[in-house]
C-alpha cells in the first residue's frame, strides 16, 4: 500500500486545480501547468484537497498511484512557490554570467560554455561563482540544473568543477612519494 499516495494534496489559497478526465490543470500566480496522468488512478477534488486512489488491484496501478500523488502536488508546489536549485562553481578563473538569453560558463576549458536559457527558467547569478535556477515546473529546473553541473562535475582531488549548494563533495587523499 503506498505511503505517498494515501495523503491527501493540499490546495493553498489562490491556487485553482481543474479535473478533466485524466488531465489536471493547475493555475497559480506563478503561471498554469498541465500534466496528463495515467488511466491506473482515480483524481477525486473535495474542498481543497486532492486525493488518489488506485483504479484496481493491479502492481501497475499501486505503483502509479504514489507517483501521480507526487506528480499532482509538484503541479500545485510550481504554481504557487516555484521550484529553486542552487548551483556553486569552485576553481580558479571559473565564472558564469548571463548574457541576454544564454548563460556563459568559463570552466577551464579552451573556449566558453554558452548554455541557453530554456522558456520558463530563469536564472540568476548574484556573483560570478553563484548561480540560482528558479521556475514552477520541477522536473526542468532540476534538469537545467544537471545539465549545468555535468559541463564540469566536482572532481574528488581539489574540489574545482560546478557542484549544487547542498551537495557534500568526498575529497581524496593525492599521491604519496
Amino acid at each position: 500500500m503506498s505511503r505517498i499516495g494515501q495523503v491527501p494534496v493540499p490546495i493553498p489559497d489562490g491556487v485553482n486545480v481543474d479535473i478533466a478526465g485524466q488531465i489536471i490543470t493547475a493555475k497559480g500566480k506563478l503561471g498554469e501547468l498541465s500534466a496528463t496522468l495515467m488511466p491506473e488512478v482515480v483524481i477525486t477534488q473535495e474542498d481543497k484537497q486532492i486525493t488518489v486512489r488506485p483504479r484496481n488491484d493491479t502492481l501497475r496501478a499501486r505503483q502509479m498511484w504514489g507517483t501521480a500523488r507526487s506528480v499532482i502536488n509538484n503541479l500545485v508546489i510550481g504554481v504557487a512557490e516555484g521550484f529553486k536549485k542552487e548551483l556553486e562553481i569552485n576553481g580558479v578563473g571559473y565564472r558564469a554570467q548571463v548574457k541576454g538569453k544564454n548563460l556563459v560558463l568559463q570552466l577551464g576549458f579552451s573556449h566558453d560554455v554558452e548554455y541557453p536559457i530554456p522558456e520558463g527558467i530563469k536564472i540568476q547569478c548574484a556573483d560570478q561563482t553563484h548561480i540560482s535556477i528558479e521556475g514552477t515546473n520541477r522536473q526542468v529546473v532540476g534538469q537545467v540544473a544537471a545539465e549545468i553541473r555535468g559541463y564540469r562535475p566536482p572532481e574528488p582531488y581539489k574540489g574545482k568543477g560546478v557542484k549544487y549548494a547542498d551537495e557534500e563533495i568526498l575529497r581524496k587523499e593525492g599521491k604519496k612519494k
